[in-house]
C-alpha cells in the first residue's frame, strides 16, 4: 500500500463555515462531503469485498464491455471511494494491479486500507479527475463507478482517461445516474427520509431514530449533495461526449429500473435508522428483494422499456490504436 508523500491528510468533520463555503465552490464541496462520508460510506452502502460484491462489480463490467481477454495489467479506478469498483474487479480477475485516485483525502485512505486488507497490489493519489497525476500511456484499464456525475468538466475527464491508457486500453464507468432516474430517487429518497425521521419522533418509536446530532450532521452533508452532484445522463448524450473525448468502440447500457424503485426509499431508510435495527435476516431479505428486482429489470422490463428510463447509466470505450481488450 502506498499513498504519494505531499498528498493533503483528511478533513472527516467539516464545520458550518467550511460548509457555507463549499456552496460556491463545487471542489471544496467534494472533498469535504467525501471526507465527511470516507469512514461511514462502506456500510451506508452496504459494501463489501466478498463474493456479493465482486459479483456486482464483475457483473456490471461484463454488462458494459461484453467478452474481453483478460486480466488487465495495470488499472486505475477514477473517483474511487473506498475502492469498491477497482478492488472487486481486482478480485473478480478484471486487473492485476492497479490505482487509485480520488479528490478526496478520506476516501483514498479508506481505498488503500481495503486494499492492504485484501492483499492486493495497489498504490494511490488524492487527484482532480481533470488532470490525472500519470504519465501519458500508462494503463490498460481506466474504470469509475458513480464518478462522472462528480466531475465539472466530463469530457476534459475521458481526454484525460484516454491520455493515461494505452494505445488499445479501454475506459468503463458504471453507476451513472440518468436524468430521469435521478428525477424519482431524490423524491422517493426525500419523502422516505420526512417520513421516517418524523414518525420516529413518537415515543414509542424512539429506539428506532438515530441521534439528533447525527441526522443535523447527515443533513448538512446531504446539503451538499446539490453542490457536489453536478450531472445526470442521457444514454444518447454520454455516447456522443465519449466520442467527442477521442474515444472509438463506444457504447452506454443502462440498468436498474424496479431495483432502483425498491432502493432508493431502502437505502434512505437505513442512512435515518440506528445501525443496530438493521438486523442481518432485514440485510439478507433487503438483498434478496433486490436481486429479484435486478432479474425483473435485466429479463423482462429492459426488452420492454426504452433505456434513458432506468436509474444507473454505464458507458466504455477505447483509445485508438493496438490491439483491444
Amino acid at each position: 500500500m502506498t499513498v504519494h508523500p505531499d498528498d493533503p491528510a483528511p478533513n472527516p468533520h467539516a464545520t458550518a463555515a467550511q460548509v457555507e463555503a463549499a456552496r460556491k465552490d463545487t471542489k471544496l464541496a467534494q472533498v469535504l462531503y467525501h471526507d465527511w462520508e470516507a469512514e461511514t460510506y462502506d456500510d451506508k452502502w452496504s459494501i463489501s469485498y466478498d463474493e456479493r460484491c465482486i459479483a456486482y462489480a464483475r457483473g456490471r463490467f461484463d454488462l458494459a464491455v461484453g467478452p474481453a481477454p483478460l486480466p488487465y495489467e495495470r488499472a486505475l479506478e477514477l473517483g474511487c471511494g473506498t475502492g469498491f469498483f477497482l478492488l472487486n474487479l481486482m478480485q473478480g480477475g478484471v486487473a492485476k494491479s492497479g490505482s487509485v485516485t480520488d479528490l478526496s483525502p478520506g476516501m483514498v485512505k479508506v481505498a488503500l486500507r481495503n486494499a492492504e486488507h485484501l492483499g492486493l497490489d495497489v498504490d494511490g493519489r488524492v487527484a482532480d479527475a481533470e488532470t490525472i497525476p500519470y504519465d501519458d500511456d500508462t494503463f490498460d484499464l481506466v474504470c469509475g463507478h458513480a464518478v462522472l456525475h462528480h466531475i465539472p468538466d466530463v469530457e476534459l475527464a475521458l481526454k484525460e482517461c484516454l491520455r493515461v491508457l494505452k494505445p488499445g486500453g479501454r475506459f468503463v464507468f458504471a453507476g451513472e445516474p440518468t436524468t430521469i432516474g435521478n428525477i424519482y430517487a431524490r423524491r422517493l429518497g426525500q419523502a422516505t427520509w420526512k417520513v421516517t425521521t418524523e414518525i420516529t419522533k413518537l415515543p414509542f418509536l424512539s429506539g428506532w431514530r438515530r441521534p439528533q446530532t447525527e441526522l443535523d450532521e447527515s443533513s448538512r452533508a446531504a446539503a451538499l449533495e446539490a453542490v457536489v452532484d453536478l450531472h445526470t445522463f442521457d444514454p444518447s448524450d454520454l455516447e456522443k461526449m465519449a466520442k467527442s473525448a477521442g474515444a472509438v468502440d463506444v457504447k452506454a447500457t443502462t440498468e436498474e429500473l424496479a431495483a432502483a424503485l425498491w432502493g432508493w426509499p431502502v437505502r434512505t431508510f437505513e442512512a435515518a435508522v440506528p445501525d443496530e435495527k438493521l438486523t442481518m435476516p432485514y440485510r439478507l431479505a433487503q438483498y434478496r428483494a433486490w436481486l429479484g428486482l435486478s432479474w425483473l429489470d435485466e429479463n423482462v422490463l429492459r426488452k420492454v422499456v426504452p433505456r434513458e428510463f432506468f436509474y444507473n447509466a454505464m458507458i466504455t470505450g477505447v483509445k485508438p490504436g493496438a490491439a483491444q481488450k
